[in-house]
């Protein structure tokens, strides 16, 4: 059995058995299948950073995500998250710079994305400004038609109408609406018990950095 295999089947289980108990007592095998996570994550690293030096010398625990719910603040109290996630930029997990994702779910909800999630109004300002001055850089990266074909439109969130300085009849009005700019590529559990998952990953990655590398020129 893959080692991918091994850990979308403990998600499985930590689906049905959502509790702290059950977590105590599946603990050696949790510390197992997030090391298998960690290992994976290092290998993207490394693959990805030949090509995007950002993320030279980036380690996978800089990167992946506590399996711990933040309950807080949410009606929900499910104690733990049901996935494992990584996010690969300068800067690890906290990163407010443009990166990878790689997100592990069963029952074919895993998912690689690239891009910038969510950046604070300063990068957002920055990124329009990118766009505005360089609409055609980031149209020959997002409207090719190879590129639409594997990722399809941009995904995130939007604004109903035009940001501030910007009319709405802007050519590029449905990018500067944008509050995340991802590339995202759903996958089956198939292809991430793969053999070869992790160089699929690294080149998925290979082919989503011209939109990271926009978005790095764009903050810069």
């Amino acid at each position: 059995m893959s080692a991918t295999r091994e850990l979308l089947k403990f998600l499985k289980q930590l689906k049905q058995n959502n509790s702290k108990e059950w977590m105590l007592e599946h603990k050696p095998l949790y510390l197992k299948q997030r090391e298998t996570f960690l290992e994976l994550l290092q290998k993207v690293i490394e693959g990805v950073s030949v090509f995007d030096t950002y993320l030279q010398g980036l380690e996978a625990k800089e990167c992946i995500f506590r399996i711990n719910r933040d309950i807080r603040f949410s009606k929900d109290k499910t104690l733990y998250k049901t996935h494992f996630g990584g996010y690969m930029a300068a800067g690890g997990r906290k990163s407010m710079l443009p990166g990878y994702y790689l997100h592990l779910d069963p029952g074919d909800k895993s998912f690689l994305a690239a891009g910038l999630y969510r950046p604070g109004s300063d990068l957002l300002k920055k990124v329009r400004q990118e766009i505005d001055y360089n609409g055609k850089g980031l149209i020959s990266i997002v409207e090719n038609k190879h590129w639409k074909d594997q990722f399809g439109e941009l995904q995130g969130e939007r604004l109903a109408t035009a940001p501030k300085n910007y009319s709405t009849d802007h050519p590029l009005i449905k990018y500067l609406q944008l509050k995340s700019f991802m590339a995202v590529l759903p996958l089956k559990d198939t292809e991430v018990t793969d053999e070869h998952f992790s160089d699929y990953t690294v080149e998925t990655f290979k082919r989503m950095n011209p939109l990271v590398a926009f978005l790095n020129t764009a903050i810069s």
